[in-house]
């Protein structure tokens, strides 16, 4: 059974590249584009991994999280940042909100399927 990875991000460029990476490696991919369409399609069916940009419209990566993780199903999910920003403020945040991981923009697809396969196999 192929794992589900949740990809939010409101860039349809870069969801499809990211889609696109990561079914080629054998994962389901289901494409949210924005914070608020992520929480909702996060409800709806249970992912393996979500991946999920920071600066959105509507909701953010680092509300999203938040949210996420007050779900009982999401307190375990790994949680990725996929994002352009790197400042360790940022970084620091995004722990505190519970992500697991980040992933700097634009990045590398092969970095990212290692990550992925590091995280959930």
């Amino acid at each position: 059974m192929a794992k589900t990875i949740l990809a939010v991000d409101d860039s349809s460029s870069l969801r499809q590249m990211v889609a696109f990476s990561l079914k080629a490696a054998g994962y389901q991919v289901v494409e949210a584009v924005d914070g608020q369409d992520g929480l909702e399609k996060a409800k709806l069916q249970s992912v393996d991994l979500v991946l999920t940009d920071q600066n959105m419209p509507r909701m953010d990566g680092l509300e999203l999280i938040k949210l996420l993780r007050e779900l009982p199903s999401y307190q375990k999910v790994p949680i990725l940042m996929l994002t352009t920003e790197s400042s360790d403020e940022m970084k620091s945040k995004g722990r505190a909100a519970g992500a697991n991981g980040w992933l700097v923009k634009p990045f590398d697809p092969q970095r990212l399927i290692e990550v992925v396969k590091k995280v959930i196999g």
